[in-house]
């Protein structure tokens, strides 16, 4: 794939669906395309993660790991991996084995806060989109704890 066709490609990526063309030029050129085949671990439960992957070809399994109670999954192109990471300092809450040949898009913190730095109108934007996740969360998370209320009385 060339420069162009990174770009667009991210731009398909929900997180990234809101940064400009410019931004997202230097996602794509600072990124690293890694291919894993079948089989293959991206990453493991419990590593420190430094970035994020988004999903070009293939699949990948996440298996939960000690870190976390949930059900593993299978996600595929366009999917983020890791989106909190390239923010701040994480460790993995899954083990991400490939169940298939896989071509992912690896972006570091370094490099997402670069862009950032460059492209202060894409932070705000970013903040915008977190901040309504957060919200919404939030009023899942009371919807949640009123029912829980509710049943045990």
């Amino acid at each position: 794939m060339g420069l162009d066709d990174d770009i667009a490609f991210l731009e398909q990526v929900p997180l990234f669906a809101a940064l400009d063309r410019q931004a997202l030029r230097i996602l794509a050129i600072g990124a690293e395309t890694k291919q894993l085949q079948s089989g293959a671990v991206l990453f493991y439960a419990g590593e420190l993660a430094d970035g994020g992957y988004v999903i070009q070809d293939g699949s990948i399994r996440l298996d939960p790991g000690t870190f976390t109670d949930g059900h593993e999954i299978t996600v595929g192109p366009g999917t983020l991996i890791g989106e909190l990471a390239l923010l701040t300092d994480m460790v993995c809450q899954a083990t991400a084995i490939c169940k298939e040949p896989v071509t992912v898009i690896r972006i570091t913190r370094n490099l997402f806060r670069k862009m950032l730095e460059g492209y202060p109108q894409a932070a705000v934007t970013l903040r915008d989109i977190m901040a309504k996740r957060l919200d919404h969360w939030q009023r899942d998370l009371r919807d949640v704890k009123k029912k829980m209320e509710k049943g045990a009385k």
